[in-house]
């Protein structure tokens, strides 16, 4: 795992909340982010990210983030990138089955957009 987080490729397909959380991961937690709107469009930026996370939404039409993580997986750029899920549905059963998959943790939607970098820091702090 990276020592330092800087860059993260971030999948969200609603563009609302896709523009708020980078914003936010930008300004408030100074990241370089690469977003996508799909898990198709990650698999075409994830090779040129260098991204050290992968801060994927779970519910997406097309391609969900689960299936978007196996795929990632399957590519040698972010093959053991570290991931971290979002979603709404943050039940314990659904939870440890996206920890299940290598999520270091699940962060509940909504996210506080002034919070979500220190969290996101705190989750990237308690694995290294």
């Amino acid at each position: 795992m990276p020592s330092s987080l800087c860059r993260i490729l971030y999948v969200e397909d609603e563009p609302d909340i896709r523009a708020v959380a980078q914003m936010a991961l930008e300004a408030v937690g100074g990241f370089a982010v690469i977003a996508c709107a799909s898990g198709q469009e990650a698999l075409s930026a994830a090779p040129g990210a260098g991204a050290d996370l992968l801060l994927l939404d779970v519910m997406m039409p097309g391609m969900d983030g689960p299936s978007t993580l196996r795929a990632l997986r399957e590519m040698p750029a972010t093959a053991h990138t570290p991931v971290i899920f979002m979603t709404a549905k943050v039940q314990a059963a659904e939870v440890a089955q996206y920890k299940a998959l290598g999520a270091l943790e699940v962060i509940p939607k909504p996210f506080d957009p002034m919070e979500i970098s220190a969290q996101i820091r705190r989750i990237w702090a308690a694995q290294a």
